[in-house]
């Protein structure tokens, strides 16, 4: 019923909401006599601000034309290579015309980037990946908004994630990839690549995890605590609602966008109504470095996707209230979870000192899991004065962070790429 009212009232304020866009217009283009106006500034600001607070965000762009790769300047167009109901996997393809450049770009360590499933899309992981797009061959999981898929396609539950994973592990080529989990994923990545060890098939040759929750009761955070503080039918009778008919995925039950958006907002309000008071008076005073800042930024971050119902309710009871992972009582598909099985990865576990989402240790908890790898394999990276987003994103991602990835991915892969040395057994002598 929620959903069904929240689309109502988006409808009824479209009209005003467009309107506002085309008065923003009509008051600030330089060919317009009403942008000459006394007070038309202002005028034009109230309606662009009113335009961005009403109007509705889709998906946005990868918008990475290109790179600088292997030391000249290549072209990126993000493809699709495999494609299920619920996501699909994008390969970043770079493109050079000189042979030599094309070759060293094939030679680069192939890296799979497994987006969170958490309500916004995988474009928020973009400077990410354009980091990584210039010394490796890029992957990326793309999650569906479930309310745009059909009905017939069934339910997605963390189980089904955790196959999803463990199966394009599987198809990019198993110990020939390097996975990276970017917060939530850091759960079901660990989970697959446990799977896959304890299964005797090919295991990713490192995994990096970042800011996410393996183990809740580290540090636990306000949203840990919010979510163990309510029974999982609270979040079921609160937060799942189902999707309206004029959606491809109607009756579909799912965890509303614009319910996880109201829960970010209120996370840091005074931040968010501080911010939109400064682009008001930044259009204002004509300062439109600043204005583009606030649209790329509310852009990418008001722009979210429902959540499967079934998925979001097993998050918050398997990862946030029952801890099945780091007490090791995870089931999936009938197979138990043990990190202890993985033996040829190589690990690293990036924190964020002030992170507000996964605190301190619940990322480094993988460590203490992972009993399998050798201690020359593990690495352990906190960034100071860091929070969640400054680990993936940002000046101190691509200046101190990233650097310190690829080095590790390229000693994991010098160190998978030699051959094993056969010692030849001493022939036995006659007595």
């Amino acid at each position: 019923m929620l959903y069904d009212l929240h689309e109502y009232n988006r409808a009824l304020l479209g009209p005003s909401v467009y309107l506002a866009k085309a008065g923003a217009w009509m008051f600030s283009d330089p060919t317009s006599w009403l942008a000459r106006l006394p007070g038309a500034a202002r005028l034009a600001a109230g309606y662009e601000l009113y335009y961005r607070i009403g109007k509705t965000y889709e998906r946005p762009a990868w918008g990475i034309p290109q790179v600088v790769a292997a030391g000249a300047t290549v072209s990126v167009i993000p493809q699709v290579v495999a494609h299920s109901p619920f996501c699909r996997v994008l390969h970043f393809a770079r493109h050079a015309e000189q042979p030599q450049v094309r070759a060293a770009l094939e030679a680069q360590p192939k890296v799979l980037v497994v987006a969170p499933l958490s309500g916004h899309h995988a474009t928020l992981l973009r400077d990410t990946v354009r980091s990584l797009l210039a010394d490796h061959d890029v992957y990326v999981t793309d999650w569906e908004d479930a309310r745009l898929v059909s009905l017939e396609h069934g339910p997605f539950t963390l189980d089904d994630y955790v196959e999803l994973v463990r199966q394009t592990i599987g198809r990019l080529g198993g110990d020939r990839l390097h996975v990276i989990a970017v917060c939530q994923p850091t759960v079901p990545v660990l989970a697959a690549a446990s799977l896959l060890a304890a299964a005797g098939e090919p295991e990713p040759r490192s995994l990096v995890l970042m800011g996410g929750p393996v183990d809740p009761r580290r540090s636990p955070t306000a949203v840990n605590d919010f979510a163990g503080e309510h029974p999982v039918h609270w979040f079921e009778r609160n937060l799942i609602d189902r999707v309206p008919a004029v959606y491809p995925g109607r009756r579909r039950r799912v965890y509303p966008g614009f319910l996880q958006h109201a829960g970010f907002m209120a996370m840091n309000p005074v931040r968010h109504i501080g911010s939109h008071w400064s682009f008001y008076r930044h259009l204002v005073e004509g300062d439109q470095a600043d204005a583009d800042e606030h649209r790329r930024f509310y852009d990418e971050y008001n722009a979210v996707m429902d959540l499967p119902g079934e998925y979001y309710l097993d998050c918050i009871r398997i990862v946030f209230q029952q801890h099945l992972l780091p007490r090791g009582l995870w089931d999936v598909g009938g197979a138990r979870v043990e990190p202890a099985a993985i033996r040829d990865s190589a690990l690293m576990t990036i924190e964020g000192e002030r992170d507000d989402i996964s605190g301190p240790g619940q990322t480094h908890a993988a460590h203490d899991l992972c009993t399998g790898i050798p201690g020359d394999r593990q690495s352990q990276l906190t960034i100071e004065g860091a929070g969640h987003y400054g680990i993936f994103s940002g000046r101190r991602w691509r200046q101190s962070i990233y650097p310190q990835v690829r080095d590790f991915i390229a000693a994991a892969e010098a160190r998978r790429s030699r051959p094993r040395l056969r010692i030849k057994p001493e022939p036995k002598t006659r007595t």
